[in-house]
C-alpha cells in the first residue's frame, strides 16, 4: 500500500473546507499495519496528525507517520502538532512537502529531528503541491489562487446573440461545477452576469445545498446589482466590490439586504482587482473561482492574475458576431502574446470536454 498516496487522498477530503488552514492528510503505520489516519478538521478542530494519533492511541509509539504537509510547530487555534508527535513516541515521519507558512517553513522538520525522530521529505511532492496549490500561493504571495472557469461553445461563445446562455453545457458539467464550488473559498462574477443570469452562485452538488458555501463576490463599479438579486439571498455570504464613485444610497440598500460592501480604488469602469484579491486574502480566501462574464475574465487575464484555467467546451456552434466571447478585455495583439497553458489535462463530462491547465508567463 502507498501510504503517502493514502494521506493525500485523505487531504483531498478537507480541501475547501478548512481554510485558511491547509488541507492535510495523515496516516500512521506500525509493523506494516495501519493504526491511525485522519484529515484536518475545520478551523478550531484538530489537525490531521492529531486525529491520526488519537485514533492510534498507544499503537502510535514506534510507528511511522506519513503526512502530506510538514507538521506545524507553533501555537495557533490548536497546539503544535510536532509536540503531539514527539509525545506520542512516533519513530519516523515522512512528509511530502515543507510548509511555506513563515511560522513553519522547515522548523517542524528541525524540531522532529532534534527529538531523535527520523524525517524524510519529498515523497509525492508534486501531487502534494498540486493539492495545496491555493494554500501555497496564499502563504507565499499573500493573494488567493485564481481559477478562471467558463463554459463555451466550440466557437468560443458563452451565449447567443440575444444573451441567452442557459444551458451551454450539459447536466454532467453542471454537476461537476457544483462539486467544484464546494472546494473553493470564493466565487467571483461581474455585475453584467448578475443582470443577465441572476445566479445564486451557491454550491448545490446533487441538487442539495452544501453545508459550507463559498463567499459570493460581485465586481460592480456602477451601482448595477439590485438589492433583490438572488446572489444576496440563500445560504452563504455575499460581498459587493465597488468604487468610491458608487452611490451611498445604493451601497446602503445592498448592506440592508445582507451584503458586505467593499469600496476599492477604481479607474473609470474598472476596479483595482489586485486590491480586491488582497482584501479577499485577508478574509481567509485561499482559492477564488472567477466564473465570468467575459469582461471580468478579460480583466483578470489582462492583469496576469490567473493561476489556473478550467474550460468546459460544449459540442455546439453558436456563430453570430454579436454573440459574446468567453474572454474579452484587451487581449493579445499577436499570437506570441497569447496566454498558453502548461500541464494540460482533458476529460469528458458527458458530451462536453473539460480542459484544465496553468497559464505560462509570457515568453516561457
Amino acid at each position: 500500500m502507498d501510504y503517502m498516496q493514502q494521506a493525500l487522498a485523505l487531504a483531498g477530503q478537507a480541501l475547501g473546507r478548512v481554510s485558511p488552514n491547509p488541507a492535510v492528510g495523515a496516516v500512521l503505520v506500525r509493523d506494516g499495519r495501519l493504526v491511525g489516519e485522519g484529515f484536518t478538521r475545520p478551523p478550531g478542530g484538530p489537525h490531521a496528525e492529531v486525529v491520526a494519533l488519537e485514533q492510534a492511541g498507544e499503537a502510535a509509539r514506534g510507528a511511522t507517520l506519513y503526512v502530506s504537509l510538514e507538521p506545524c510547530c507553533h501555537q495557533g487555534r490548536t497546539p503544535p502538532c510536532t509536540e503531539a508527535i514527539i509525545a506520542a513516541g512516533v519513530a519516523e515521519v515522512h512528509m511530502a512537502i515543507l510548509d511555506p507558512d513563515p511560522n513553519v517553513n522547515g522548523r517542524g522538520r528541525e524540531e522532529l529531528t532534534a527529538a531523535g525522530i527520523a524525517v524524510q521529505v519529498g515523497e509525492c511532492e508534486e501531487e502534494a503541491r498540486r493539492l495545496n496549490e491555493a494554500y501555497i500561493k496564499h502563504r507565499t504571495n499573500g493573494l488567493p489562487f485564481v481559477i478562471a472557469k467558463f463554459a463555451a461553445s466550440l466557437d468560443g461563445r458563452i451565449a447567443a446573440a440575444s444573451g441567452d446562455s442557459r444551458w451551454i453545457s450539459g447536466p454532467q458539467s453542471l454537476e461537476w461545477a457544483h462539486e467544484q464550488r464546494t472546494t473553493v473559498d470564493a466565487i467571483m462574477v461581474g455585475a453584467n452576469t448578475i443582470l443577465v443570469d441572476n445566479p445564486q452562485l451557491t454550491a448545490r452538488p446533487g441538487g442539495q445545498e452544501s453545508e459550507r458555501q463559498p463567499l459570493r463576490v460581485v465586481v460592480d463599479s456602477g451601482d448595477r446589482t439590485p438589492a433583490n438579486a438572488r446572489v444576496l439571498q440563500g445560504p452563504g455570504r455575499a460581498l459587493i466590490a465597488t468604487s468610491d464613485r458608487s452611490e451611498p444610497s445604493w451601497r446602503q440598500a445592498l448592506e440592508a439586504a445582507g451584503a458586505e460592501v467593499l469600496v476599492l480604488p477604481g479607474d473609470g469602469d474598472f476596479l483595482d482587482l489586485r486590491a480586491l484579491l488582497k482584501a479577499l486574502a485577508e478574509r481567509g480566501v485561499l482559492s477564488l473561482l472567477v466564473e465570468g462574464g467575459g469582461i471580468l475574465l478579460g480583466s483578470v487575464f489582462d492583469q496576469g492574475l490567473v493561476d489556473k484555467v478550467q474550460v468546459i467546451i460544449a459540442p455546439m456552434i453558436i456563430g453570430a458576431a454579436e454573440a459574446p466571447a468567453a474572454v474579452a478585455g484587451r487581449g493579445a495583439d499577436r499570437l506570441a502574446q497569447a496566454w498558453r497553458l502548461r500541464d494540460v489535462t482533458v476529460e469528458r463530462l458527458g458530451d462536453d470536454i473539460l480542459v484544465t491547465g496553468y497559464p505560462m508567463k509570457r515568453g516561457e
